[in-house]
């Protein structure tokens, strides 16, 4: 039944869809990545959310490394079925930055402002 509701959705050329995440208690935006049919697949099997990096080429779960993962409440698409929505429980940053949210940069003024919350140090956190 979840290969055919995931047979539905509109994947692009590279077999990708864009997913939406958004905390589920607040609505705060928190990131938008991308998705293939397997990380998807996983997202619902695990309750986890699973990513494709398109410049990593490279499957991944969020919080792999960090421990910032992100407890899956629910996932709709929109009515041509080709963006994903994804409502979560984000445990730490959502931001490999350090920032609770991806989108802490704000235009003002014909300026690019940093406005987030920075919630932990990725020199810390990650190791590479």
């Amino acid at each position: 039944m979840l290969d055919e509701a995931i047979a539905e959705l509109k994947f692009n050329e590279q077999s990708l869809i864009p997913a939406v995440v958004q905390d589920a208690t607040s609505g705060e935006l928190l990131m938008v990545a991308w998705m293939n049919p397997a990380s998807l697949k996983s997202t619902v099997e695990t309750g986890k959310t699973h990513f494709w990096s398109r410049s990593r080429k490279k499957y991944w779960m969020k919080g792999e490394e960090s421990g910032h993962t992100q407890e899956v409440v629910s996932i709709s698409t929109d009515c041509d079925k080709d963006v994903l929505r994804i409502m979560v429980h984000q445990t730490g940053g959502a931001c490999h930055t350090g920032y609770r949210s991806c989108f802490s940069w704000h235009l003002r003024q014909g300026r690019w402002v940093e406005e987030g919350e920075k919630v932990f140090d990725p020199q810390a956190t990650y190791k590479k």
